[in-house]
């Protein structure tokens, strides 16, 4: 590991967003007022450039396909190269408004043609030699995902240090994504290789969210994988704080949906909350990353990139409110509710488990569930066209069971200490005023979240009602009590 005082230093995770907006991301986050040796004693671990990914892979929403998609599905030589062809352009586009007409920007574009050429090399050769016959493509798509999300990262964090270096800060290169590399390590070893001559007193070091390593990163973590990279790195050297920039706060609820000026940022929460917003896919963090940093107990901080004056939320693993309160109303939206109704059901044990096991064949995630005697509703989070295959799986393998499904919404109130006997009323009461019919109510006994379930047009209005009676209700209500004792 890097030498450094016990406990000195930061490891900190920039999102693609904020990396894209470098003016931003130089005065906010990575400079700002800062001089001397104010400089150092912090990680950065970056993601690539906002929508980088989507064209090396697929788009993360729509499923647009990028290279990765079209190499393995379409097989389409000309679609993919020219896809490849498009990736580079953009690295250059990328390049040319950062660096303009400097030195810098020839080193970036002879960088990332390096790059690119080699993969779309290494590509050709694949296909070609699979074309044989005896090699199957199949058996090699996973590493194919895995070094075309690399350079992303890649390309991004070397841009990063050029542009430091120019600004006369020592930045360094650290690049953990394999490229040409025959050596199989762990991550936990690539990271220690990697900065272990590293003087963070003295040196920054600007490293790829992307870490090669047996089974492949972004098979292990998704699309999450920097924040994996980053939370690893957090807890491997002892970091004081982790810190993710984004171009967010994590707020009472979705500023959008309820009005900027009725959201606020959070303040403080636990890693209980953060992992709930993870499964409602909110990008607080990756719950892999954020199991990491809450065993070590490591507080996360979230910040809003371009709102440097605001602390942020932070995160530890043993926060709890003080008051039984909700601290934030999150909406998802496009969820698939399974129901399947089978009388036979209460003599078998095992009955949801080949339930689960049909819609894991069909990579359908499940968000939540309930039960009672002879009915399961599984709520799905799932693209429309995997839907049906898996109910038609689940038809043949239940026969005598009774299938429905239906598009809805997850509305979920989420805090630390949602304890209080009176909160579920008066969310359900809240709903009821907004003449919102509920199809669901769950709330478990760890009391972290109360979640419902609506119909899928009414997800913003069930927000704000939730909003406003759990959040902006409950806290005036505090302050007016609070300002009571003030004035007793």
């Amino acid at each position: 590991m890097p030498n450094r005082q016990p406990s000195a230093h930061t490891v900190e995770k920039i999102g693609g967003t904020s990396i894209s907006n470098t003016a931003a991301v130089l005065e906010n986050v990575l400079i700002g007022g800062r001089k001397g040796s104010a400089l150092y004693n912090r990680i950065f671990v970056l993601s690539a450039y906002n929508g980088m990914t989507d064209r090396l892979l697929e788009h993360k929403r729509t499923g647009k396909p990028g290279v990765y998609a079209l190499f393995a599905r379409v097989r389409s030589r000309s679609a993919w190269v020219e896809a490849v062809a498009e990736a580079h352009r953009e690295m250059r586009r990328i390049n040319a408004e950062i660096f303009g007409n400097s030195p810098e920007r020839r080193v970036a574009d002879d960088f990332v043609s390096d790059r690119i050429e080699g993969v779309r090399g290494c590509l050709l050769d694949l296909q070609r030699v699979c074309s044989y016959g005896h090699f199957k493509i199949e058996e090699h798509l996973n590493a194919v995902r895995e070094i075309l999300a690399a350079q992303g990262e890649a390309h991004s964090t070397h841009n990063t240090v050029l542009l430091l270096r120019t600004l006369g800060v020592e930045a360094m290169f650290v690049d953990m994504t394999g490229w040409r590399d025959d050596t199989e390590m762990s991550l936990d070893a690539r990271i220690g290789k990697a900065l272990c001559a590293i003087d963070l007193g003295k040196q920054l070091p600007i490293v790829t969210g992307y870490g090669q390593c047996p089974g492949g990163l972004m098979r292990l973590y998704g699309r999450g994988y920097t924040e994996a990279t980053f939370a690893r790195i957090a807890v491997l050297t002892g970091a004081r704080e982790a810190i993710i920039h984004k171009e967010f706060h994590l707020s009472t609820a979705d500023p959008k949906i309820v009005g900027i000026e009725r959201a606020r940022a959070i303040g403080r929460t636990n890693y209980d909350v953060a992992d709930q917003l993870a499964n409602l896919e909110l990008e607080a963090i990756h719950w892999a990353a954020a199991k990491e940093l809450r065993h070590s107990n490591i507080p996360l901080r979230i910040k809003n990139t371009f709102d440097p004056d605001c602390g942020g939320t932070v995160i530890t693993p043993d926060y709890v409110s003080d008051t039984p309160r909700a601290e934030i109303v999150v909406g998802f939206r496009g969820v698939y509710a399974l129901e399947l109704f089978d009388q036979d059901m209460g003599d078998v044990i095992d009955y949801d488990a080949d339930i689960l096991q049909t819609l894991k064949a069909h990579a359908v995630r499940v968000v939540t569930k309930t039960s009672n005697a002879n009915t399961i509703t599984h709520y799905l989070a799932a693209a429309p066209e995997a839907i049906a295959p898996a109910v038609k799986a689940l038809e043949e393998k239940f026969p005598t069971a009774n299938i429905a499904t239906r598009k809805v919404s997850i509305v979920s109130a989420i805090g630390s200490a949602l304890n209080g006997q009176s909160l579920t009323a008066i969310a359900v009461q809240a709903l009821a005023d907004a003449c919102i019919d509920v199809l669901g109510v769950q709330q478990l006994m760890r009391n972290v979240d109360i979640i419902f379930i609506v119909d899928e047009v009414r997800l913003d209005d069930a927000v704000r009602a939730l909003h406003s009676a759990l959040i902006e209700d409950i806290r005036l209500r505090l302050t007016a009590q609070a300002s009571a004792a003030r004035t007793r």
